[in-house]
């Protein structure tokens, strides 16, 4: 089903770019996983491979209207989907008292 939606999103991807040419493509799928590779000549770029077991690594990129290079990689497998990127949001860390809370409570566990 992925397989099907990759190139479905990639085929999307070109005909959103009417005026952007396709430097590379490759679309590889074997009984054992599967390879692709999109590459066009606007700095826009996709690729991932995956295995039998669903497993998938990619990475996609593309230049943003405000010129900045964006790109985000990913991992999707039995632990869901996990993107990296310096663009991400995240979460801010946590406060020393709650750290010192927490570490309090694993060495007192509860005698319930």
């Amino acid at each position: 089903m992925f397989k099907i939606l990759l190139v479905c999103s990639l085929a999307a991807l070109v005909a959103a770019n009417a005026n952007v040419e396709v430097k590379e493509l490759v679309n590889d799928v074997q009984a054992d996983g599967f390879v692709s590779k999109l590459v066009l000549d606007d700095g826009s770029a996709s690729s991932a491979s995956g295995d039998i077991h669903g497993n998938i690594d990619g990475v996609f990129e593309w230049i943003s209207p405000e010129g900045v290079h964006v790109r985000v990689s990913y991992k999707a497998d039995e632990n869901g989907y996990q993107p990296q990127s310096d663009l991400l949001p995240t979460p801010p860390p946590i406060p020393a008292a709650i750290l010192k809370a927490i570490a309090y409570i694993q060495a007192n566990p509860s005698k319930n």
